[in-house]
């Protein structure tokens, strides 16, 4: 274990840190939000070699799914981070003034950031993006799970940031138990909706406000009139980022009857596109991700198009792309988080809204239509964390837009603005006058008194 163990680690150093003050500047701030930049640019080949050697990804989805992604984040941020710190003034009532209101965004104090393996860097630096721009102190518990990217992440971080106020503790679920039993300012956790409620669970007892980005199954919705060429590329292709271990991938698609047997053609002909170079299955992270997924292939009703092998030896498994499954289906039980992909035959988009709303609500709902109003029509019924109108996942990218679930697909949101005040208290300031300072406003009260009183307020 690099770095302190979670039973040996003083909390309460940290929090002296916070008292000094100095993390409140804007100019700690910004130099903790370029030091995750820099963090990003000069260490880009070692940050790929951590996440081949954790998850087998290319370089390429590397650099896009948690470098990039990880520098753009800290760079909106710093772009943008002084005017966030603004106060906001408000308008008082009459019976207020004379008088001053505004809100103002104070650090809450020591944030615990709970990593997942799937994205471990990007899922990582990003909601500490978020934390300092807010100006906290930063406790990282990196996953046990990408054992690689956790000792470089505890390696680089205090290279990069502040080290005496941004911490990185390794270690296991226990780690992560202890971490919370100590009493943090907000936990951020990223991972699977059933370790979320330990983890909520473990905030309980002191009190720890906690934002949960879970998973959940997200559906894609093709309508009959969606270009199917390009519904097919995308859902491909994000589909195949990461094994399929990606929270917001397409989990299944709904197409209508008239063009499912089409655009299911063109969604195998994409995987076999983008994987001509490719030799064997695609490589999952661990044995027991690799038995789940291999028993959901197994069990499955419906007709496999394409893939279906595996190699237990490799933990790889080819893409596979499942038509008509059952509903009862293991498959179309719970979140895949691997390179299998149900396609289920619909009469209609209304259908569609059927077959979902009966669920629990999902991370993100796709839909691909050529009609603003069905798009609308169909993101209006469908609850979900974010919604997607001709793609896939892209929302995420974006860091004007909130990201969070809604139900079982997690509690509260971040990146951007958001995320700066998710972690921030927003503290309401009334600044008044002494004088004037009527006395019939004091006990004791007059008739007159009070029939004033009741004017006023």
């Amino acid at each position: 274990m690099t770095g302190p163990a979670a039973d040996a680690f003083d909390l309460s150093a940290l929090r002296q840190v916070f008292n000094t003050g100095r993390t409140r500047d804007l100019s700690w701030r910004l130099s903790q939000l370029e030091g995750i930049e820099r963090l990003c640019d000069e260490r880009e080949s070692e940050i790929s070699a951590a996440l081949h050697a954790d998850l087998g990804r290319p370089a390429v989805e590397a650099w896009l799914g948690d470098i990039a992604s990880t520098k753009g984040e800290a760079t909106f941020a710093r772009k943008h981070l002084k005017s966030w710190m603004r106060p906001r003034r408000q308008p008082l009532p009459l019976a207020q003034l004379p008088g001053r209101s505004w809100v103002q965004y104070d650090p809450l104090g020591v944030v615990l950031v709970i990593g997942p393996w799937n994205y471990p860097l990007y899922l990582s630096l990003g909601p500490i993006v978020a934390a300092v721009a807010a100006g906290n102190c930063v406790v990282l518990k990196p996953s046990e799970l990408a054992p690689a990217t956790s000792a470089l992440l505890a390696k680089l971080v205090p290279q990069y940031l502040d080290a005496e106020a941004v911490r990185v503790v390794e270690g296991d679920g226990q780690t992560t138990q202890d971490l919370l039993a100590q009493g943090f300012d907000h936990a951020l956790f990223t991972g699977g909706t059933e370790i979320g409620k330990l983890i909520m669970a473990a905030a309980a007892p002191t009190l720890t406000p906690v934002t949960l980005e879970l998973g959940g199954k997200s559906p894609v919705v093709v309508a009959a009139d969606a270009n199917l060429d390009v519904a097919a590329r995308r859902i491909a292709w994000v589909k195949l980022l990461n094994s399929g271990q990606t929270c917001i991938a397409p989990d299944y698609v709904l197409a209508e009857r008239s063009i499912a047997k089409e655009l299911t053609d063109k969604i195998v002909a994409n995987i076999k596109a983008f994987r001509a170079e490719d030799i064997g299955g695609m490589r999952i992270v661990n044995a027991r991700q690799f038995d789940r997924l291999t028993s959901l292939i197994d069990s499955t009703t419906g007709t496999i198009l394409a893939g279906g092998g595996y190699s237990r030896e490799a933990l790889t498994i080819e893409p596979t792309v499942i038509l008509d499954p059952s509903a009862a289906d293991p498959v179309m039980a719970d979140e895949i988080f691997g390179p299998v992909l149900p396609v289920i035959t619909i009469e209609s988009t209304d259908a569609a809204v059927d077959f979902v709303n009966s669920r629990p609500k999902p991370l993100a709902l796709y839909v691909f239509t050529a009609s603003r109003r069905l798009a609308k029509g169909l993101v209006d019924s469908i609850p979900s964390g974010g919604a997607v109108v001709n793609h896939v996942a892209m929302h995420c990218l974006v860091p004007q837009l909130p990201f969070g679930g809604v139900g079982a697909s997690g509690i509260g949101a971040y990146h951007g603005r958001w995320g700066f005040e998710a972690l921030s208290h927003r503290r309401a300031v009334l600044s008044k006058t002494t004088w004037p300072d009527p006395l019939l406003v004091y006990p004791p009260y007059t008739d007159r008194a009070i029939k004033i009183m009741r004017k006023i307020f």
